[in-house]
């Protein structure tokens, strides 16, 4: 178990019918109220950082600079934020200087036109 793993108590207000629920499935399941909030607060994270909305958000608020990088990679994990920080260096940098294309034949009047009409069937 790493430091990330060891338990922190935290404390929060409930309705009461939930906690008497959470009460009666932890009996039934015979196990604690603990347990069962912990294994329902993981689910919900992981169903959560896989939503396309949520890593959208994501990434919009890293880009603006209203994340960390630290904090984008517990929301959505490693992989995802290694990712972002490539794109968002990618987006940070100059604009390359690209000239308009001249106006050159590339094919140099070898073009083959190709008939598609018989493709539509």
């Amino acid at each position: 178990m790493d430091a990330s793993d060891e338990p922190r108590r935290v404390h929060f207000q409930s309705p009461e019918y939930l906690v008497e629920r959470l009460d009666a499935v932890a009996e039934l399941f015979d196990t604690d109220r603990t347990d069962l909030l912990v294994e329902a607060i993981r689910e919900y994270l992981e169903e959560t950082a896989d939503s396309e909305t949520f890593q959208e958000l994501v990434a919009t608020k890293y880009y603006d600079d209203q994340l960390e990088f630290e904090t984008v990679k517990q929301l959505v994990g490693t992989e995802t934020a290694q990712r972002l920080r490539i794109l968002k260096a990618d987006l940070d940098d100059e604009p390359l200087e690209l000239g308009a294309p001249a106006d050159v034949d590339i094919y140099d009047d070898d073009a083959t036109e190709v008939d598609t009409a018989a493709d539509e069937r």
